[in-house]
């Protein structure tokens, strides 16, 4: 492969991703790190547990905490409807779900038409998100779901089994 090649085969990498809705907005997340997509089901609320945990739910004998990624944005919750999904990913060595409003699709997209958030937005809540993918018509905010919990949030997870 001459050096022209492998940087054409570089500038073509390919990401797979999940995305899925939040409010009026489109968030991607890389398909790999995700385990699965469940529908609602019934959580169990657990004492104490930090605001942005729902609660527990037993998973095929795994009982994992579920985070209302509304609250852990910093938006406003909302009732769970007919679209909403649990997405089952792994933070950190640790299964975690994730209450999204609706997932909308499986993406195939070029990294190249992504780029680094703006500065502006990039501010020191936004450090989990990893790019801005432009489609057609609309804009995707890719996450970086091992960033999405501060380490003191992974801690707090972590107590919740214990």
């Amino acid at each position: 492969m001459t050096a022209q090649t492998m940087q054409k085969v570089e500038n073509t990498e390919i990401l797979q991703l999940v995305s899925f809705l939040i409010g009026d907005e489109e968030y991607g997340v890389d398909i790999l790190l995700v385990q699965e997509i469940i529908r609602m089901m019934e959580i169990t609320k657990v004492p104490n547990s930090p605001d942005f945990v729902d609660g527990v739910v037993n998973l095929r004998g795994r009982i994992i905490p579920v985070i209302d990624l509304r609250a852990k944005l910093g938006m406003p919750r909302k009732e769970h409807d007919k679209n909403t999904r649990i997405i089952v990913v792994e933070v950190a060595g640790k299964t975690v779900g994730f209450i999204v409003d609706a997932v909308t699709e499986v993406l195939r997209i070029p990294a190249s038409i992504t780029e680094p958030p703006p500065d502006i937005v990039a501010g020191v809540n936004a450090e989990f998100i990893k790019a801005v993918g432009k489609l057609d018509d609309r804009l995707l905010i890719l996450i970086d779901i091992e960033k999405i919990l501060s380490t003191q949030e992974k801690i707090q997870l972590n107590n919740m089994n214990k």
